[in-house]
This record gives C-alpha cells, structure tokens and sequence, in this order.
C-alpha cells in the first residue's frame, strides 16, 4: 500500500452533519496525505460543530470510520492534516489498560482505527498492551518449523518470512513512522532472519528458542504503534514486558506463570513521577522473563489478555478493556450459532470456565490477576470494529436473571474419553490417587471426571499435549503404566458442552438441558457437576455436537419460555406426549 492517512482526530457527527459541512466548509474535511487509492479512505470523520461523543450516539450505527477521506476539495494541497488529541492531560496516572489483539492492528489502517479509538476517550490516561500484527504469530511459528527443513542459505525465502517483512515494512511506509524506528525494524527484521538461519543451522527448534522467536512479533508491533501515535502529536513511549519487570517462571518458556515480584517493580516502572508530563505507554503483550535465565518467555497463546489483568492488578486501577474482533462475549460460537447474543455482564469464575473450555474471547489465566483484587479490578471485552456496542463487563459479581440463568454454552470437540475399570477400588482408598499420579507422570490434566464403586471416567484434549501423530504412541504407553492397576478402555472423538452461568442448585438448568436433547433425541454419555458452582458439562458423542449446541441454546436463549415435564405453562402439541414421559 503506498500511503493510507495522515491521521484523524476520533470525531462523531450524524450523516447530515458530515453532508452539510463538506458542502460548506471543504476546509473542514481531514485530509488524508499520500492517498495513492480512494477506496482506502472512503469514509469522513470531521471537525466542527454536530460532534457526538460515542456515548452520545450510542445505538445509531453499527461501527465508525476513523481513516480521513479523500477530500474533494478544489485545492486539497491547502488542506492541513490533523494530529490526534492526546488523551488523559488531565490525569496524573494511568487509569486504563486497553489491550487490542491481533486482528484489531492487522494493518496500518487498523492501526489508525485504533489509535482513534484510543483518543477518543479523552478522560482516560491509559496504557497500551499491544499483540503482533495479524497473523504474524503463526507466520514465526510457521517459518521455525520450515528452516529445520531448508539450507540456511535459502532461509531468506521462506513464504512466511516474507509474508512478516513484508507486512510490516509496508506498514511503516504506509504510516510514516519516524526514521529511527524504520531502521529498528528493520534490524528487527534481519535479525529475525539470522534467528531463523541459526535454527537451520543447529537443525533445532527448542521451547526456549520457540518463545524468543515468537517475540519479535509483539516487539515490532508495539514500536510501530508507537512511533505512529508520536507523529500524530500523542506522546508515546514503547516497553518491551521483559524490561520493565514481568518476571516468570521459566521451566515452561511457552508457558509460563507470571510471578508475584512482578507486580512491584511494574507498579515502580509505570508510575509517572511528580511533574512528569503525560505519556503513553505501549507495551509488548505475551511476554516475561525467566527469573533464573533471563530468557525471553511467553505466556501461552493470547497471553496478551494476561499481560492487560497483570498491569490492571499491579497499578491498582479499576478496568482493563480488552478489545476483541467481536461484541464481548457470546452465547455461544457465532461462526456454529447465528443467532448467538452478546454476554452483558459475568463473573470471573464464569469467564475462567468459558476460557477454559474453549471460548476464544479470553486467555484463560487472565481472571487470575482480577480475582486476587477481591473485586476492585474489572475487565470490559469490547469490539475494536464497533466501538458502540456495550461489550460485557467483567466482575466478581453479577445480578442473575430468572430467565437467563445461563451465559455461555461452549462446545470443545475432538476429546478423548477413558474408562478406567478396577474391582480393586471398591471400599479401598488410595485408588484416585494412584489413578492420578500416572496421569501426572504423563504430564496430563483432566477436563472432567466422573466416579462409581468400581470405575472412574476422565475426558482430556490430546492436542494439549501431543501431536496427533503421537497419540497413539502417548495413550499405549498410558494405558500400559495404568495396567498395573486397572483397565483402561480408550473412546475418541467425543464432544464436551460447558453450560456456563448460575447452575449452583441448578436441578431445573439440567431439566431443560436434558429435556432439550432427549427432544432431539441425543444421548448424553457423561455429566459433570458440583466442583464449580458456574458450570454444568455434559459430553456426547462427536457426531452430535453441533446439534446439541444447537438445541441447547435454542431452549436457553430462545426467550421463550420453558415446557417440559413440570413445566407451568401448556406445551406445544408436538411435545405433548414427551412431556408426560
């Protein structure tokens, strides 16, 4: 892309507004320099009078456009380009953490949209967790695995290398950063490339090797964003985690466990001192330091969500916005569900166990920071693509609705279920134990369990721990270590729905769900409930999944109300005579 916009200040105006003041006063439209193509900025933000804060016009439009139009004005080389308003002059700390993913600074254009996003909150003074760009995570991934199978001489022409500096290169040309950070990105870049070489090289691709690979993608987006907001008028400072104190433990390099000295020395490193004139920071998501090695760590997929909580919890502020490509939490999978709605409020435990089991909306170690803050901390999903939209909030507690007792149903596909058979448990103790203690020897964790007098049933997801061509190999060695103790019977390809919400005493929510797949004649293998007080999972066969998702969020979300065995309103004809079953 050869030039997108200059920048725009977040403006707000009503279609008659925008009209108006282009036909009468050209002067007033942004102007965006270096536009080689229209479409790219085909959509109006202007100053005057009619500005509308997003509260202000909440609920008149699905999404605003922040990227200047190409203004038709007779002599647009008169027009001056706009600088953004930095946020948050008034405040003397930060008062916010806004963490946007990959999808929300994909490109240079979303990079403008949320740089918009950003100013057009002028109260808050926040701090900025940023991920890499697009899919540039999975790119890194990608070109580690191809160098262990390319002469390091042919290095440089791996596709997903190309795809990275590509990307980023242009992103810079198009934004017009400042020269500095050019060059640093650059470097950036040819180092990357000399990483990858070194994996070639060494033919190996270890955990901690992965976890510094896959840094540079947080690293160069970050300078990036920061450069830009800086020549738009917002000052702005870039941090990488590792520097400024997230500290980790470093025995899991793709995994690791944000530690308590970390909050301190943040708390030290982002505090402004007195007199300091107003900045924003913008740091790199998904990333810590190995407390004994010093070595770069991550902290597991969308460990950015984390990094947003950690520094929530550390500067003792009351929310972290995390923005997402959808509308807050659903009630279900919009890409299973059309009909899925957006989550208006949940409690931690309830967003813990929908990230758990398999929501994406969420890391699931990012409640942790929240709920250590006994209530103080809150965090608001919210969409980067359509700012007017409420989201879902995030608190230790919420109200609960009689009707829609529920949040979330979540399905996980693809499970592994084992049947673990042995007289020998009957009335001896002990047995769980032993059970367990294979299972650890294994480096397994357990997403259910069910019991009986002589058999114990557990489900596990083997894409956590092996590659699917080690399966079989991983589950004859389980199978033979527990052997000594029991029978094992394998069974596969079985799905897990989590029903997420207020279940504690939740006899008539598995009424409903039991009535619902018993009406869609859909047998359910295995129940888990008790151990948490939000959740209620219920695995079927994998054949039956989406149907089961599909007839439990009908009978859930539908707002209709409900008819079954004891139901008190009169039942449609063609479930009468199930009813009376």
């Amino acid at each position: 892309m050869a030039g997108l916009v200059s920048v725009v200040q977040p403006i707000f105006t009503s279609p008659s507004v925008r009209n108006n003041a282009a036909k009468q006063n050209r002067s007033q439209v942004l102007l965006a320099h270096k536009v080689a193509k229209p479409t790219l900025a085909a959509r109006f933000a202007l100053r005057g009078e009619g500005v509308r804060t997003p509260k202000a016009i909440k609920g008149r439009g699905r999404s605003f456009g922040v990227v200047a139009a190409l203004a038709e004005a007779e002599n647009p080389a008169t027009l001056a380009a706009p600088k953004l308003s930095m946020p948050g002059l008034s405040r003397s700390q930060i008062t916010h953490v806004m963490k946007f993913g990959g999808s929300s600074v994909r490109d240079a254009e979303r990079m403008v949209e949320v740089a918009a996003i950003i100013c057009a909150f002028p109260e808050n003074a926040p701090a900025i967790v940023l991920s890499a760009m697009g899919k540039t995570t999975n790119n890194l991934l990608a070109a580690g695995e191809q160098a262990l199978k390319t002469p390091a001489k042919d290095v440089k022409n791996l596709a997903p290398l190309k795809t990275i500096r590509q990307l980023h290169l242009d992103t810079i040309a198009t934004l017009g950063v400042e020269d500095s950070v050019r060059h640093e990105i650059e470097e950036l870049v040819e180092e990357l490339g000399q990483l990858l070489s070194a994996i070639s090289i060494m033919q190996e691709l270890t955990p901690r090797m992965r976890a510094n690979l896959v840094s540079y993608g947080e690293r160069m987006s970050t300078r990036i964003f920061a450069s830009f907001l800086r020549t738009q008028g917002v000052e702005a400072r870039q941090f990488d985690a590792v520097d400024i104190g997230f500290a980790c433990t470093d025995d899991n390099y793709e995994n690791g466990e944000i530690l308590p000295e970390t909050y301190p020395v943040l708390k030290k490193s982002l505090t402004r001192a007195e007199g300091e004139k107003p900045f924003i920071p913008v740091i790199t998501g998904f990333l810590a330091k190995g407390v004994k090695t010093g070595a770069v760590c991550t902290l597991g997929r969308g460990g950015s969500d984390l990094t947003a909580t950690v520094i929530g919890a550390a500067l003792k502020i009351s929310e972290v916005q995390v923005w997402k490509d959808v509308d807050g939490v659903l009630s279900a999978d919009p890409r299973r569900i059309s009909n899925a709605i957006p989550v208006p409020f949940l409690t931690y435990e309830e967003a813990t166990e929908l990230a758990y089991f398999g929501a994406q909306v969420l890391h699931p170690h990012a409640m942790r920071p929240a709920m250590d803050s006994n209530g103080t901390l809150n965090v608001r999903v919210k969409n980067s693509y359509n700012i007017l939209a409420d989201g879902t909030l995030i608190t230790k507690t919420r109200d609960v609705n009689e009707n829609f007792a529920l949040t979330s149903i979540v399905m996980k596909e693809d499970i592994t279920l084992l049947d673990i058979v042995s007289t020998r448990m009957l009335g001896q103790y002990g047995f769980l134990a032993t059970v367990f203690g294979v299972l650890n020897d294994h480096k397994l964790s357990v997403d259910m369990m069910a019991t009986s007098e002589v058999s114990v049933s557990v489900t596990l997801d083997p894409v956590k721990f092996w590659a699917r061509d080690l399966e079989e190999e991983e589950l004859a060695a389980l199978s033979n270590d527990l052997s000594k103790y029991a029978t094992l019977v394998v069974k596969k390809g079985y799905t897990i729905l989590s029903m997420i919400g207020k279940v504690q005493g939740s006899s008539q929510s598995l009424h409903r769900a039991f009535y619902a797949l018993d009406k869609n004649k859909i047998d359910v293998v295995m129940v888990s409930k008790g151990a948490s007080k939000v959740n209620v999972s219920l695995v079927v066969e994998g054949s039956d999944g989406e149907n089961a998702l599909k007839a439990l969020h009908e009978e859930f979300f539908s707002g209709e109300p409900f008819c079954g065995y004891i139901a008190n309103t009169p039942c449609p004809d063609n479930s009468a005579d199930l009813a009376k079953k």
